[in-house]
């Protein structure tokens, strides 16, 4: 029986976030604002990405089969649950962004 091949999922880095709370004085509130927003346009920027890449291989995996090139046909389903977890993902960090924002409006009106 072959080895089956599914990649497991990796947690997002959030590496910068240590070096903005370790700054001080009057520098962190620019630099720490800038870290802030480096940080949150890099979630959304591997989110995006993951979307792009996991509806490539979708797109890869379908062709490998409608041609017949495929020795795993269950890889297709695989890939397709890859591509909509990475949309739900995309979906679920709008949405939480949007809620964010629509909070911080209602708290300085």
């Amino acid at each position: 029986m072959e080895e089956m091949f599914i990649t497991p999922i990796q947690p997002m880095s959030l590496s910068g976030l240590a070096e903005v709370s370790g700054q001080s004085g009057t520098s962190q509130k620019t630099t720490g604002v800038q870290d802030g927003v480096s940080i949150f346009k890099g979630i959304f920027e591997n989110a995006i990405n993951d979307v792009i890449t996991t509806a490539d291989t979708k797109a890869k995996e379908q062709y490998l089969l409608a041609t017949g090139q495929t020795e795993n046909p269950h890889s297709v389903q695989i890939a397709a649950s890859e591509a909509q977890l990475a949309v739900d993902m995309l979906v679920a960090l709008r949405t939480k962004a949007l809620e964010a924002y629509n909070e911080i409006m209602r708290i300085s009106a």
